[in-house]
């Protein structure tokens, strides 16, 4: 066999390979307990990415990070002002869906990109509402990012037809996206690798690249406007200690980030290969066929880890039971775990194998937020309730100023354990409730007799 067959990048460089790309981060997220929306909560958030630095790297220019990012909800009132002054009218929020675009620097390059995405879209019967260019400033980036730098824009799509459900909707704009991108990527395009889309949804949207975690407002002028509000944000420094940094691994990814490795990288990724030949789907239909590969080859394992949580998403699941599936604790010879949730990881071993670390990951979809510990428990993973309605998680303890009177407790995950924030309840939710909410959802005990 030769190394394209086995997996690897044909443009490998020495001993380096892209299959062996791996993370070790810093990671984190704050939101407000009772879902209140504010530009603060941006403010705090790059202030703990801030304080993560020493878990980043610079590149020799001084300027260049190995990548950050933020992850937070679709400030919703700002783009309808925004969008409004040119000539883009957005339905109410829900209702249409936000896509972070990384285009071609090259005119031509990135007019072919742009239109692959409209037929795309089209194809999927929704409706392009425009475009708006992302302001930057290129100043506050190093040279060796500013080579390169992708022109950034966004992107907003309507359902087309007023009767789409949700999810049939976040169904077409996945298909959408995934097309568009194995079109761009089999182009003779010689900047097809500035073709990415950080994020491509109706909650969520990301800033990230190759930015030093100070100069992230500078070059996202966005962040700091007062109207540009959410209610959590999720961030993430990338630590690359073996890999190459580019714009599109920085991170947060479209539903996670991730402090640590998955060591089952290669197993993983060749059943997914191996399984995406048998799907079969009612939802998809023929258009499944678009969606592969589910893993794009040569990218990093939480990029792989991302591609599969949102795979599995298309399928119903809710997030905890997707992470609880992908990540699960230790099971098979625990002795006091009760028989219905041996039953559900035994179920859940015949869909997907685990995703085992040392990782600790933070995970949202713009509804709820939380994290989960692998079963090894090697990544420290640390929150704070604040007697104010904040919670604040990350790898680190002391990311975010906060008065020691104004504490109402702190906690940490242990192996194989999650937690998840309630916003409309107002409260955390602790890893017993929220597995047994999972474990009692379907009858998983009748399934594997």
């Amino acid at each position: 066999m030769d190394k394209k067959e086995l997996g690897f990048n044909t443009q490998d460089l020495g001993l380096y390979s892209p299959t062996m790309e791996k993370d070790n981060c810093g990671a984190g997220f704050i939101c407000d307990l009772n879902g209140r929306k504010s530009n603060k909560i941006i403010h705090n958030a790059l202030e703990i990415l801030v304080r993560l630095t020493h878990r980043g790297a610079v590149s020799a220019d001084g300027k260049t990070g190995d990548g950050a990012g933020i992850l937070m909800k679709i400030p919703h009132d700002f783009f309808v002002k925004d969008c409004r002054q040119n000539g883009i009218f957005l339905p109410e929020e829900g209702r249409y869906a936000v896509g972070m675009v990384f285009l071609p620097q090259d005119n031509e390059q990135r007019r072919r990109c742009m239109g692959a995405f409209k037929r795309a879209v089209s194809e999927e019967g929704l409706n392009l509402l425009g475009w708006r260019e992302v302001p930057v400033r290129t100043e506050a980036l190093g040279e060796i990012a500013k080579a390169t730098e992708p022109h950034i824009m966004q992107v907003f799509v309507g359902r087309g037809e007023e009767d789409l459900s949700e999810r049939e909707f976040g169904i077409r704009m996945y298909i959408a996206r995934k097309a568009v991108e194995n079109e761009i990527r089999e182009s003779d395009m010689c900047e097809k690798n500035f073709f990415y889309l950080p994020s491509f949804s109706t909650t969520t949207i990301i800033y990230k690249g190759l930015i030093k975690p100070e100069d992230m407002p500078d070059y996202y002028p966005d962040l700091t406007n007062e109207d540009f509000v959410t209610n959590l944000a999720l961030v993430h420094q990338r630590f690359s200690t073996n890999t190459f940094p580019t714009w599109d691994l920085a991170q947060p990814f479209r539903y996670m980030c991730h402090n640590g490795e998955i060591n089952t990288l290669r197993g993983n990724v060749n059943r997914m290969r191996a399984r995406q030949e048998l799907f079969e789907s009612e939802l998809f239909g023929e258009r499944i066929e678009k969606i592969k590969p589910v893993i794009i080859e040569g990218r990093s394992d939480s990029a792989c880890l991302d591609n599969a949580v949102e795979l599995m998403l298309q399928t119903g699941r809710t997030l905890p039971e997707v992470m609880m599936t992908m990540v699960p604790e230790a099971w098979e010879k625990h002795q006091s775990m009760s028989a219905e949730k041996k039953a559900f990881y035994e179920y859940a071993s015949c869909i997907m194998e685990p995703w085992d670390g040392p990782a600790s990951i933070p995970f949202t979809d713009g509804h709820c937020i939380g994290a989960i510990l692998d079963r090894n428990g090697l990544r420290p993973s640390r929150y704070t309730v604040t007697k104010d309605g904040l919670v604040i998680m990350s790898s680190e303890i002391g990311v975010v100023g906060v008065d020691p009177a104004n504490v109402e407790y702190h906690g940490r995950l242990e192996p194989g354990r999650m937690f998840l924030v309630d916003m409309e309840e107002g409260r955390i939710v602790g890893d017993e409730e929220i597995k047994n909410r999972v474990v009692n959802s379907q009858p998983y005990g009748e399934w594997v007799d």
